[in-house]
């Protein structure tokens, strides 16, 4: 696996991490949220297992059922993506 993917994937896992401590924050104060749209975006481009250490560190949409199983399944789609382009695991 390149530097530039490894690098890539650090980067968007904590931002999905930061994403998810956020709103969490921000749910607890009634502030205005982030969009389940934008959580998951960042989950799309490869920063689902940040978003899914969010949901587990915070206690953070662990209730709908969408992030539940979506974000796991996800998390699997691209490991296996991962493993096709070669280099992992």
């Amino acid at each position: 696996m390149s530097l530039q993917l490894v690098t890539y994937l650090i980067v968007v896992n904590v931002i999905g991490l930061w994403i998810m401590k956020t709103d969490k924050k921000r749910a607890a104060k009634r502030q205005w949220r982030l969009s389940e749209k934008s959580i998951w975006s960042i989950s799309l481009v490869g920063g689902a297992f940040g978003v899914f250490c969010g949901m587990k560190l915070f206690r953070h949409k662990t209730k709908h059922a969408t992030f539940r199983f979506g974000i796991p399944a996800l998390i699997i789609l691209q490991l296996v993506l991962l493993t096709k382009m070669g280099g992992f695991l």
